[in-house]
């Protein structure tokens, strides 16, 4: 029987729209589900902020009334403005090993995109840079974090197969945390402290790092202003973000680098990994996903770096080494042995060089791709 692609309409359409992924990765080990209530927030006008200046449409593709595959497309007005470029993004795109559903899916998007006015088509990529984004393809016999992708591996062959190029790699690394602070890590920190004006604040409670909020999202979009696919999040976005985010964080695992007016100047964010909790989870809150998210945060050993920020004017001047030397000490502290440094983008050399002072190993890659449209 032919694939069949519908445009996702209702609460129904909904539910199935979030929900396939846990059945096409049902037998896989290292796949990590998010939390369904979260995904269908993202798709919901009333709950996320996003779609104020996004038009979003979303498909899922049957065979013989059997869910095969689906995908999104996203229109970022936001981005058009700033970035003058009249580029949609697909995202969601999973489908079962079969090359015609994932060509089905593309086209429908595409499609989609040109009816609207687009030049191109770059993805996966969800609303924001803060989004999940990448294709993944190196690693996938390596868990996944919370925020990274995963996916098959022939996801790969039909994207590049159906005209799709290389936009945009980013790789991680898995850090062995040392037995003691790295000697050039804590000299440069030291150095950029003094040479700087600098200071770390102590902040026992997650409730204290509170005051920063504001600047903190202000500083986050400096910082990552000219990333691909970066876009400055609005006031609503940077509100629900710290509702969700902040009050689960751990000052331990969290440093705030200031000036010496006590302006933010940089953070490391850090946060236990929740990897095998969401997979006990299997997407679900209730009855007992609460517990497991709740025990990953407390005993853990593997901590996923978030965030790094650094002011564009303190760049290029060690701050980064501050951020390690005073996270380390509290890894160590709580037995952590391993963490993930989630995506890099690859032409961020910066970044990546300081990974050269601990035991790294680049064990995924990702990537995303465009499709330039011939009018």
């Amino acid at each position: 029987m032919d694939i069949e692609i519908h445009e996702v309409k209702t609460k129904g359409d909904i539910d199935e729209f979030v929900r396939y992924p846990l059945r096409l990765y049902r037998h896989n080990q290292f796949y990590v589900p998010p939390l369904i209530g979260n995904e269908k927030a993202s798709l919901d006008p009333e709950k996320n902020p996003a779609l104020e200046f996004c038009e979003l449409a979303c498909w899922l593709a049957r065979k013989n009334g059997k869910v095969v595959g689906r995908i999104g497309g996203i229109i970022n007005r936001r981005e058009i403005e700033i970035k003058k470029l009249n580029h949609a993004r697909f995202s969601w795109f999973d489908f079962e090993n079969d090359a015609n559903i994932g060509r089905s899916l593309l086209k429908t998007v595409e499609s989609w995109a040109i009816s609207n006015g687009m030049d191109a088509i770059y993805g996966p990529y969800g609303f924001t840079s803060f989004d999940k984004h990448g294709l993944l393809i190196k690693g996938f016999e390596e868990l996944t974090t919370k925020i990274a992708v995963y996916n098959f591996p022939y996801y790969q062959d039909v994207i590049e197969q159906f005209g799709y190029k290389e936009k945009m790699d980013w790789v991680e690394f898995r850090i062995t945390v040392p037995d003691q602070i790295p000697e050039k890590i804590e000299r440069i920190a030291q150095i950029a402290l003094q040479r700087n004006q600098l200071h770390v604040p102590e902040v026992k409670k997650a409730k204290g790092m509170m005051e920063y909020k504001d600047a903190f999202f202000q500083l986050l979009n400096e910082a990552y202003a000219d990333l691909s696919g970066a876009v400055p999040l609005t006031s609503k976005q940077a509100s629900l973000f710290s509702k969700a985010f902040f009050k689960y964080l751990n000052p331990d695992y969290v440093t705030l680098v200031l000036t010496k007016d006590n302006q933010l100047a940089a953070f490391g964010i850090t946060v236990p990994s929740l990897s095998r909790a969401l997979q006990k989870a299997r997407g679900k809150l209730l009855p007992f996903g609460f517990y497991h998210l709740w025990r990953a945060l407390k005993v853990n050993d593997t901590i996923d770096l978030m965030l790094i920020a650094v002011k564009p004017e303190f760049q290029n001047k060690g701050v980064n080494s501050i951020l390690f030397w005073k996270l380390i000490p509290n890894y160590i502290k709580h037995r952590i042995k391993y963490v993930e440094t989630n995506q890099n983008q690859t032409d961020n050399v910066k970044v990546q060089a300081q990974w050269k002072y601990f035991d790294a190993r680049h064990h995924k890659t990702s990537r995303s791709y465009i499709k330039y449209f011939v009018q």
